[in-house]
């Protein structure tokens, strides 16, 4: 764990992995659990495909250190922590952990869940990214007008109760170029092996589409 501090003058934990003289580098954004186990092993896992890593901790805004599981309560608790938090000040955690990725060297960004759509601000409302994959963003569909500044892939499962495939729909019909892949039978937080919903087979597909992206366009 390291400490990055934000341009407002907030300071925040993040994990970091991987080989500092990697020639590609991401910024790893949390779901709403915090940078837990899982979140450390996802990073852990592009990490061995040769990327610096950095997932910042965007809880600490509100409740430093915390890591939830994956219960009914933790759920709750989860949702009540993001809501407590700006989409502006995220926007700020996601390019302090950019800026200490290292340097000179292309930079992606790929997050799950509530990490999802910061991901896709972090497309749209920042140029610190080469690329940006975007995991069950539920608040995509809110700001699908905003223009990216990257090039962007997006995955969704077809039977994700929190986010509608009318929604998908909307995203596509909004953002032509966007590279959107829709997982027959998935529901929410897919690529989440600690999850019920958890789903082998499409997450191993999403992870090999999402490092195919990233291998093109970093």
């Amino acid at each position: 764990m390291i400490s990055l501090t934000a341009a407002d003058g907030h300071r925040l934990s993040a994990y970091r992995t991987g080989p500092q003289n990697a020639a590609r580098a991401l910024v790893v954004v949390q779901e709403i659990f915090g940078v837990n186990r899982h979140m450390r092993n996802v990073a852990d896992r592009f990490a061995a495909e040769g990327y610096a890593v950095i997932a910042p901790a965007l809880f600490d805004r509100v409740a430093p250190g915390i890591e939830l599981g994956y219960e009914a309560a933790d759920v709750a608790q989860g949702r009540e922590l993001r809501g407590r938090i700006q989409d502006g000040l995220t926007v700020l955690d996601i390019l302090a952990a950019a800026a200490a990725l290292p340097r000179g060297v292309k930079r992606g960004i790929v997050g799950y869940c509530w990490g999802g759509t910061v991901t896709w601000h972090g497309a749209t409302r920042t140029s610190a990214f080469g690329a940006a994959s975007c995991w069950y963003g539920g608040g995509i569909a809110a700001a699908k007008d905003e223009q990216p500044r990257c090039p962007v892939q997006m995955h969704f499962g077809e039977t994700d109760a929190s986010i509608p495939m009318s929604d998908v729909d909307a995203i596509r019909t909004a953002q032509p170029g966007v590279e959107v892949h829709v997982y027959a039978g998935a529901g929410h937080g897919f690529g989440c092996d600690e999850r019920g919903s958890f789903s082998a087979k499409d997450a191993a597909v999403a992870q090999r589409r999402t490092l195919e992206f990233f291998g093109k366009n970093l």
